[in-house]
């Protein structure tokens, strides 16, 4: 049931017109985007049951690696990210925000940095923290609210990690694990960055070289080499 809250937060965050309308990065009017969600969503016609087959696809079907961050702008559309095998967090969420606009659903990109407590010791060595800056979220507008889904890890690598998957409903914030299949401490969200209705690459890029140090995140770092053991991050 919708509180008065519930109405005055709707009220004070409404959907605009770019909330559904392709942007440069957020190109939910391509072939590519438009087939992918006519694909995840299937025969299903209503937004929230849209919203969460539309994220299952994204989660799953694209599988989560954070040790190839591409600087390519070309990378980050949603139309090539519906066609990539795997990729991380940020471009995921594009991809989310896109197809659930090609299917009427208004949607926008979140930021925020989390605190990863199960980050595996080739991923630690080449950020050097285990602070991820500007992780990527989709913020969806369904059955008349704003509602948070992370899409970025798939069942696959959570099951390599002892977690499940994180389930998205269309109804409740699906943000990211609290904790470990053992109880431990998972992750955390520490700081906010604010919602976009497109992709802020030069400003994400940016901050990762002033976080990290320059090109450590994106192929200049510790893990540059061909030969680099793999973890549990790499399929």
């Amino acid at each position: 049931m919708s509180t008065a809250a519930d109405a005055a937060n709707d009220a004070a965050d409404p959907v605009l017109p770019e909330h559904l309308a392709p942007g440069g990065f957020v190109d939910s009017d391509s072939p590519e985007v438009r087939a992918f969600a006519t694909r995840a969503a299937g025969a299903a016609t209503d937004p929230v049951e849209v919203a969460s087959r539309l994220f299952e696809a994204v989660r799953d079907g694209i599988w989560y690696d954070p040790h190839h961050l591409s600087t390519d702008p070309a990378d980050h559309r949603a139309s090539a990210v519906a066609e990539a095998p795997s990729n991380w967090c940020v471009p995921k969420a594009v991809l989310l925000a896109a197809a659930a606009r090609a299917r009427g659903i208004p949607a926008r990109l979140g930021f925020a940095d989390v605190r990863n407590h199960l980050t595996t010791p080739r991923l630690r060595e080449r950020m050097g923290s285990d602070v991820f800056v500007f992780h990527g979220y989709t913020d969806l507008h369904v059955d008349g609210r704003w509602v948070k889904a992370t899409p970025a890890f798939n069942a696959e690598l959570c099951a390599r990690f002892g977690v499940s998957p994180i389930p998205f409903d269309g109804r409740t914030d699906a943000l990211m694990h609290e904790f470990s299949g053992d109880g431990s401490r998972y992750m955390e969200y520490v700081h906010h960055r604010g919602v976009f209705t497109d992709l802020p690459l030069d400003l994400i890029l940016g901050t990762f070289d002033e976080f990290y140090g320059h090109g450590r995140m994106t192929g200049g770092g510790v893990d540059g080499a061909e030969g680099a053991e793999p973890d549990t991050f790499v399929r």
